[in-house]
């Protein structure tokens, strides 16, 4: 144990595993069908973390901006791919990965250069030990959000399309046509970051502020980190979530007010 900090050995990281392994068995006996998936995610998780982390620490000794930007683009396109796969029902051609990514850089990148250079303000203010997991907290609640908005406002617009069009052949405009489903994709987008907002503290306790505890820090400073932290997500997923939603109307739409939806396809899951 150093600085508050008990090391993990692989040994115990082996027996954790054995609770996957016991969920695996779990499906395969209830005939879930979900143990390769399991097993492949867990997979999957534990070589993209050491991944990571042999980057970070690469990272931390450099501290280039030009890298550390590289490695923000690389983690946004990511998440744009994430996006992309969880659509039901998607915008044709590139529009569906472009929005979402587009909406979430813009989005993430302004929230987490604000808190960099205000409230944080490592030095220099680009410094990858900080800026990179902000980053990523930032970009994972925002992921959800955009990819929940589209998929809201794919699917309603096509169970709506009815009245949508009619709302358009009386004269109306697309952002007075789209209304109602523009407010129940921006809902659905926010109410997860609404959600583990109302809950933390008195259900769950986030994984910064606990990190932070567990490594030796004053529960309080913890708690005003991670209260910042939840702040910025919010601002974060608000900003992303009301930009795909807003982008995907409009392209459902086109110059004459007609409703396009010859742009969405249907994915083979749906």
């Amino acid at each position: 144990m150093a600085d508050g900090i008990i090391a993990l050995s692989y040994g115990d990281l082996v027996l954790a595993s054995l609770l996957i392994l016991l969920n695996a068995g779990l499906s395969f006996i209830l005939r879930l069908r979900l143990e390769g998936q399991l097993l492949i995610a867990a997979l999957r998780m534990v070589a993209q973390l050491f991944l990571v982390g042999l980057v970070l620490k690469a990272l931390f000794a450099i501290v280039s901006p030009y890298l550390t930007g590289l490695v923000a683009l690389a983690m946004v396109l990511f998440a744009g791919r994430e996006i992309l796969a969880r659509q039901e029902r998607r915008l044709a051609g590139w529009w569906t990965y472009g929005l979402g990514t587009t909406s979430m850089l813009m989005a993430a990148m302004i929230v987490t250069v604000l808190a960099l250079t205000t409230q944080l303000q490592p030095d220099p203010w680009y410094h990858p030990r900080y800026a990179i997991p902000i980053l990523g907290m930032i970009l994972g609640n925002t992921m959800t959000g955009i990819a929940l908005g589209l998929n809201t406002l794919a699917t309603t617009i096509g169970r709506e399309r009815v009245a949508i069009e009619a709302r358009l052949a009386l004269g109306q405009t697309w952002r007075e046509a789209f209304g109602g489903v523009i407010r129940e994709a921006m809902r659905s987008g926010l109410i997860p970051i609404v959600n583990a907002m109302a809950a933390t503290g008195l259900v769950s306790l986030p994984g910064m502020m606990t990190g932070q505890i567990l490594a030796g820090a004053e529960p309080m400073h913890a708690i005003e980190y991670q209260i910042l932290i939840m702040f910025l997500i919010a601002g974060g997923t608000g900003l992303g979530v009301l930009s795909a939603v807003l982008g995907g109307a409009y392209r459902l739409t086109d110059s004459r007010q007609r409703l396009r939806l010859d742009r969405l396809h249907r994915t083979e899951e749906g």
